[in-house]
């Protein structure tokens, strides 16, 4: 076994091990309320000690929330592989299919999560942090798919920002209905609202 593969199978334990680390917080922040679990409750509740828990998180907010920090870089890549005639704002909202569709894949769980997520201050403070360090990547994916003869310094970003924008906005009213609007729907009239003229 090369050194490659025993990195691979590594890495490929350790995801599997925060799956279910995180699978276990979710399920015991949603019966006790996310202020009333400590880290020791999630570690004792997961089989493993403190120290064990903080190896594969850093806070018990990043628990909830590990899920998302790879969001901004898959909106990126399809953002990438959107073909290069189609302009940056239809790119961005088909680039941010890859988000909805994990909504539609377990739509029960993305509504219990985006309710935890509205329902927790901290969640809710943490989620838009990490939301918001997509921006750099969204936009350089937009810059390497824009003309270089054009001006790129501000452009990308602030149209990485309006898209995330966006689909906060579009998520926030599918959670607020209780998941009976259709998020894409949601996020097409959200994207329409910016379009330009």
């Amino acid at each position: 076994m090369n050194g490659a593969t025993r990195t691979n199978t590594r890495d490929i334990a350790r995801a599997a091990i925060q799956s279910e680390l995180a699978k276990v917080a979710f399920d015991l922040f949603r019966r006790e309320g996310f202020g009333n679990v400590t880290v020791n409750d999630l570690a004792a509740a997961a089989g493993v000690s403190r120290s064990t828990f903080l190896r594969y998180f850093d806070t018990k907010e990043d628990a909830v929330l590990g899920a998302v920090d790879g969001q901004g870089q898959q909106i990126a890549d399809a953002v990438r592989a959107r073909p290069a005639d189609e302009d940056d704002w239809t790119a961005l909202r088909r680039a941010l299919g890859t988000v909805t569709e994990e909504h539609r894949r377990d739509p029960d769980g993305a509504l219990a999560m985006s309710q935890l997520i509205m329902r927790t201050p901290a969640l809710c403070a943490r989620s838009q942090e990490k939301q918001n360090g997509w921006r750099p990547a969204i936009a350089q994916a937009l810059a390497e798919r824009g003309d270089p003869s054009r001006p790129t310094a501000l452009g990308p970003l602030v149209r990485a920002a309006a898209a995330v924008d966006c689909l906060n906005i579009a998520v926030n009213e599918w959670t607020a209905s209780d998941g009976r609007l259709d998020l894409d729907d949601l996020l097409d009239g959200a994207f329409a609202a910016l379009a330009p003229r």
